[in-house]
Parts: structure tokens; C-alpha cells; sequence
């Protein structure tokens, strides 16, 4: 076993390829390389600190010097190998360019590769940190690093490859060094831990993995800090207490009281996070909900994911605004409680919805009565649908007084209209699933959802393609559009993820339009006559005006009173209306109907 008081980072730092953590392309690459002797005479490692790439760069130096040949697994045992794992071989010449980036240390580098190697195959030159070098230094770099000698070799290495000018980048062979995964350090640490014999919980090498942002080396320094102040028994109280973190079974405990809606509870859970960086603590709230995501707990169903994600996203910016971090760590648990009550509404319109599905789709409303003056009057009447009552609202304007008979206590009148088939209404074929898409909608955005439930009419669902009619204006048009994505996702999830979307062209008839301003109080009798038919014959495609100037559609039940339904109806009277006025002003309407509230 190695000496113990040497640090992790350097004390199991890789050797060879094989030992290389998370970078598998690149040493694949290499290796490759190395066994046909296809070799570049200069690359570049770019990365993330603590990624690998000095160590890579180590490994790739003592395979090209072996004295057994060139390959990606150095015997180890030559002279050369062993004087480059110890890093005392004088063919090997480390730079750091950090401290070394003006431009006579780059002249004196220059010189040495006027000079054959000494013992090894080739003289490596390894610079360190190179994005560091001044403007002039680079300058005196490219001509040699573009056409250097035949026994020359350069490896250079930086964590910024954005701040090398482009001259040089073109002159390397570059392999980029991506973050390592969570679960292969973890793996790592793990494998350390046993070799040293030093106990430890599975929890807390991932709170180190994640505290170390895809760094081997910052992962075991925090690893080496960890053993030292556990007194080597590595958990996760004592690594959340030495990162400053909160306690997962805190947050998990915090998680409860939002789903118990308990806000005493909330209040001195808060109080406590007072003692942490609120930042810290919406971080470390995330990374609990994006566990509970992949390990998918039924209690957080994806969309209470997704609002309570949006309430951590929108904390955030109030934190960059530097709100008060007390008041904005209140306010998140508060908003989850109340997104928890938002999914309970949702329950209560699907119920709605399965009732209003299951009720008759053709409304009939019917009353037996009689009509006597002096005792109390009663009508019957019993309607299929509202042209029959628009009809017979006609028949009586169209009669003349003596054509109507007076009525006394011995006259009982019985209006019996014979029902008429009610013409299709697509808003019948909706289904259970559409209506839901409707609600989910309307709870994403209420602009959005007014204009879809609006504008777009269900046609079919076959075969996973969900048909439907579009019939929107200028203005809804717009609001769809850009809300495509949202609408598309939410079908997704109504539905089935392979659902496809079909548009059918808006069918339903273009409206006469009527200036009410040029009309006249003349225009009784035949004119209203005339126009009703075609009110009738475009009332199913005429939803939006009549529930606009408040068409039957609103009454379900009898609204008028008994006594006042034997009245005759007047439209000029009904259109004077000082209400009726005001709703045609507010909605600019160029058309009116005029329908029974029966």
C-alpha cells in the first residue's frame, strides 16, 4: 500500500489508460494512436479542472518514450518509465504557463527543441495552463509549433480554450475533456475508501460527487477534508455539516409538511434554513426533486414536478434582485402548498366534465301550466330546441290582436311545438380526454386556454391522430401560435406520446353581418321577418355572438317569471334595451338574435 500521508489526488492519480476516469474516448483515442504510430506533432487538452488532462498528458509522455516501444501500455519497468512516473526525466519538460507566459520563457523553450533528446525517443514539451501566455508569446510559439522537429512532441493543456487565438488552435490536435459523471466518481470513491479501509455511507460519497461539479481532484480533496473530520467514518451528517448543506431528511421533512399543508410547520422549518445560503438551499432542493423524478415517487407526479421546479426557477431571480432570502424561502413553500391545492381543482373539472358527459346532450325544458288572470298563471310549453321558440316569438308578432283571444278564467292554452330534430352540434363529439386537454390548458395559461376552447373544435381521435377544427381570428391565431408548444406537449400527455396532431380548415359559415347604426325604429315586420330564417339556419355556427349579447345558451332553468312568459315579445323593444345597448357598444356587434330565455 502507498504511503497514507500523501493526499488522494496525488496518491491515486492514474498511471496508465486503463486508470483514466471518465474519459474513455480520449484514451481509446490515443491508444489507438499509439499501437499504428499515427501521431500529431502537437495537441491540445482542453476541460474542466481536475478533469485529467496533466495526467493524460503524463501517461501519453511515457508511453511515446518506452524503451519496449511505443504503446498505450508502457512496460513500467525501463528506465525511461520509471523516471517519467517519478517526473525526473529531462526528456519530459513541464511548463506552466501560468508563471512562465512571457515572451523570453517561450524563447528559452524554443531553444531546448534546437537539441535532440538525451536518452528517449522524443522530447516532450508539456505546457500547463497555456490560454496564460501573453500575445507576444504565442506569436513566438507558432512558427515552431507548426513545423517543429521530427523528435518533438508538444501536449498543451487549459481549462479555457476560448482564449487561444485561433493560430494556435489550428496547429493542435484537440481532444476536449468533459465533466465526469456523479456515478463513476462515486464508483472511484468508493474503490479509495475500501483500499484505505475507511468506512463510509453510499448517501454521503454522492453528496460529495455532487459538491465536487465533475472534478475528480476537487471530489477527493473534499473526500480527504471528509475522512479527517469524520474521524474515518465517512456520513452524511458529517460531510452536510462540513459543506455547510442541509440534511436531506430536513429537506425531506420540509417536503412533508408542503404536501400536509401544514403552515406552522413550514414556518419553524424555515426559520431553521435561516443558518444556510439561500442559494445553497434552492440548489439543494432541486437536486431532491430530481431524485425523487428518477426514482419515481408516486407522490410527485410529473406535474407537480413541473410547477414546483417553476416556483425554485422563479426564486431565483428574486434572489439576484437581492430580495430578502428569509422572505423568499417563506414564499416558496407557501406556493407549493397552494400548487398542491391547484391539482385538487383539476380533480374537481374532471369530475365536472365525467357529468356533463354523462347528462343528455339535447336540453328540453317543459313546465305544465295553465293561464288564468286571476288565479295564478301558468304556461306550458315544451321546446326541442331554441329555433322552435324563435318561431313562435314570429307567429305571435305576426298576429293581429283580433287574431288572439282574450283570455278569462275558463281559458286554459296549451303551446305544444312539435319537437324538431336538433341539428349536430360538434361540441358533442368532444370526448373525456379533449375536455381534459381543454382544463390543463386553461390552468397553463388562461389566454391561451380561452382561445383554444374558443377556437378549436374537436373532430376525431383514431389511430393516434388527434383531429381537430380550427376557427380562430387574428387575434387567437396568435395566441396559438405562439403557445403551439405548450398545447403540443399537454396532448402528449393527455393522450399518448406518439399522438400526432391534424388541422382541418375552419367549415362553419360566414355570418351576415347587420349594421345596427343605420337601422331605424321602421324596421319591424317584414325586415325582422325576413332575417330570422337566416338567423336559424347559422345559429349552430353562431355560438360565440349569441353568448356575446347573452343568447339562450346562459338560461338553463326558467328564467322568466310565469306571469310575464304570455307577454308578447317586441324585438325593437328588446333591442332599445338599455342593457342590450351597452352589451352591443362593449362587443361591437354587427349582429343580433333574438332568442326566448325559456
Amino acid at each position: 500500500m502507498k504511503e497514507s500521508s500523501e493526499v488522494l489526488a496525488r496518491k491515486y492519480r492514474p498511471i496508465n489508460f486503463d486508470e483514466l476516469i471518465g474519459q474513455e474516448t480520449i484514451a481509446q483515442t490515443l491508444s489507438l494512436a499509439l499501437d499504428s504510430n499515427r501521431l500529431s506533432h502537437a495537441y491540445l487538452f482542453s476541460g474542466l479542472r481536475g478533469s485529467g488532462k496533466t495526467s493524460t498528458a503524463r501517461i501519453f509522455a511515457k508511453a511515446l518514450i518506452c524503451e519496449q516501444g511505443m504503446s498505450h501500455q508502457p512496460c513500467g519497468k525501463c528506465e525511461n518509465c520509471i523516471l517519467a512516473l517519478e517526473n525526473r526525466h529531462m526528456d519530459i519538460v513541464e511548463m506552466d504557463a501560468a508563471s512562465s507566459r512571457k515572451i523570453d520563457d517561450i524563447r528559452d523553450l524554443i531553444e531546448q527543441t534546437k537539441y535532440k533528446p538525451a536518452t528517449a525517443r522524443y522530447k516532450i514539451f508539456i505546457i500547463d495552463e497555456v490560454h496564460m501566455l501573453t500575445k507576444e508569446a504565442f506569436n513566438a510559439l507558432l512558427k515552431t509549433l507548426e513545423e517543429p522537429p521530427s523528435y518533438v512532441k508538444f501536449i498543451l493543456a487549459t481549462t479555457d480554450p476560448l482564449k487561444l487565438p485561433a493560430t494556435i488552435l489550428s496547429r493542435t490536435q484537440h481532444f476536449r475533456f468533459k465533466s465526469i459523471a456523479t456515478n463513476k466518481i462515486i464508483d472511484h470513491l468508493s474503490h479509495i475508501l475500501n483500499l484505505e479501509g475507511i468506512s463510509y455511507e453510499a448517501d454521503a460519497l454522492e453528496i460529495l460527487a455532487r459538491s465536487g461539479s465533475g472534478s475528480l481532484r476537487d471530489t477527493l480533496t473534499l473526500l480527504d477534508q471528509a475522512i479527517i473530520y469524520s474521524k474515518n467514518h465517512v456520513d452524511v451528517n458529517t460531510v452536510t455539516d462540513m459543506l455547510g448543506l442541509v440534511d436531506p431528511k430536513f429537506i425531506a421533512e420540509l417536503f412533508n409538511a408542503v404536501f400536509a399543508k401544514d403552515y406552522t410547520k413550514l414556518v419553524e422549518l424555515t426559520k431553521v434554513l435561516e443558518d444556510y445560503e439561500a442559494d445553497m438551499v434552492v440548489d439543494e432542493l432541486i437536486a431532491y426533486l430530481k431524485e425523487k423524478m428518477y426514482s419515481v415517487d408516486p407522490k410527485f407526479s410529473t406535474l407537480i414536478l413541473d410547477r414546483f421546479f417553476r416556483i425554485l426557477s422563479d426564486s431565483k431571480y428574486l434572489f439576484s434582485i437581492n430580495a430578502d432570502d428569509s422572505f423568499v424561502l417563506s414564499m416558496i413553500f407557501f406556493k407549493m402548498v397552494e400548487a398542491l391545492k391547484i391539482k385538487e381543482v383539476d380533480q374537481m373539472i374532471e369530475s365536472l366534465t365525467k357529468e356533463i358527459k354523462s347528462a343528455p346532450m339535447p336540453i328540453s325544458v317543459s313546465s305544465d301550466t295553465s293561464v288564468d288572470p286571476t288565479q295564478n298563471t301558468e304556461v306550458t310549453l315544451q321546446a326541442s330546441n331554441e329555433s322552435s321558440i324563435v318561431q313562435e316569438v314570429n307567429r305571435l308578432e305576426e298576429s293581429t290582436p283580433e287574431q288572439i283571444p282574450e283570455l278569462n278564467q275558463d281559458t286554459q292554452i296549451n303551446i305544444q311545438q312539435t319537437p324538431i330534430p336538433e341539428p349536430i352540434n360538434r361540441q358533442a363529439k368532444i370526448d373525456e380526454k379533449f375536455q381534459e386537454l381543454v382544463a390543463r390548458i386553461q390552468d397553463r395559461n388562461i389566454e391561451l386556454g380561452e382561445c383554444f376552447s374558443k377556437s378549436i373544435s374537436f373532430i376525431s381521435f383514431e389511430n393516434n391522430i388527434l383531429t381537430w377544427e380550427s376557427c380562430a381570428n387574428d387575434e387567437c391565431k396568435k395566441v396559438l401560435t405562439h403557445g403551439y408548444a405548450v398545447i403540443k406537449q399537454l396532448v402528449r400527455e393527455v393522450y399518448s406520446f406518439e399522438t400526432k396532431i391534424k388541422h382541418q380548415a375552419c367549415t362553419k359559415a360566414i355570418e351576415p353581418e347587420i349594421n345596427l347604426d343605420t337601422q331605424t325604429e321602421s324596421n319591424q315586420g317584414t325586415d325582422f321577418q325576413t332575417l330570422q330564417p337566416q338567423m336559424q339556419e347559422t345559429q349552430s355556427t353562431s355560438m360565440i355572438e349569441d353568448a356575446e349579447i347573452g343568447g339562450s345558451a346562459s338560461c338553463v332553468t326558467n328564467c322568466i317569471p310565469a306571469d310575464e312568459a304570455s307577454k308578447e315579445i317586441d324585438a325593437n323593444e328588446m333591442k332599445d334595451e338599455p342593457m342590450v345597448q351597452k352589451a352591443i357598444e362593449m362587443f361591437e356587434a354587427k349582429k343580433m338574435t333574438i332568442q326566448s330565455k325559456i
